[in-house]
């Protein structure tokens, strides 16, 4: 009976890691945090050209304004801070690269 207590804490315990990495508010908190960072590493004329908006709507939805030729700091921002992001979160970030990526190998062609 004990091992099955434990079994279900730690169950319940990762279940609400998991959703705390995706809530909206821990989300703004990592891009904020990211966002700050770009901004420090991009050289100063970029500067003005990296942000990000929440949706008040949609609350899961970020829209980032960034021009291309900064797209590689927030990459570089992302990756500095992907070790210290819960789980769910650090999964989220990784979509964001990958789409980013995605849009820039478009920009390409």
């Amino acid at each position: 009976m004990n091992l099955a207590n434990e079994m279900l804490s730690k169950l319940g315990s990762d279940i609400t890691n998991l959703k705390e990495g995706l809530d909206p508010e821990n989300l703004a908190f990592w891009y904020n945090k990211i966002i700050a960072e770009t901004i420090d590493m991009a050289p100063p004329w970029l500067q003005d050209k990296i942000k990000v908006k929440q949706d008040p709507i949609l609350p899961m939805k970020f829209n980032v304004d960034i021009s291309k030729r900064a797209v590689r700091y927030l990459m570089i921002a992302i990756d500095n801070n992907l070790d210290a992001m819960p789980y769910s979160t650090r999964l989220y970030f990784l979509k964001v690269q990958e789409i980013m990526s995605t849009e820039m190998d478009k920009s390409l062609i």
